[in-house]
């Protein structure tokens, strides 16, 4: 069961890497000088490489085929 459940998160974190190659974090910076307050907020991308979807698109399958065949 867990072992079902791990090949169907492996599976879908590896296709979402490929897909989209990463993800975007918000980033807030703020400074503070006397009564003057100044925020700022960007976002930072994080790159997925390519060969760590494909990675985990086959452990994902390979868990999944794993798991089928072992009852």
């Amino acid at each position: 069961m867990i072992a079902k459940i791990l090949g169907a998160l492996f599976l879908a974190a590896g296709t979402f890497a490929l897909v989209y190659h990463g993800f975007s974090v918000p980033k807030q910076h703020s400074a503070k000088m006397g009564p003057i307050e100044v925020r700022m907020q960007d976002d930072e991308r994080v790159e997925i490489p390519t060969w760590a979807g494909v990675a985990s698109v086959v452990a994902g399958g390979g868990l999944l085929l794993w798991a089928g065949k072992k009852k």
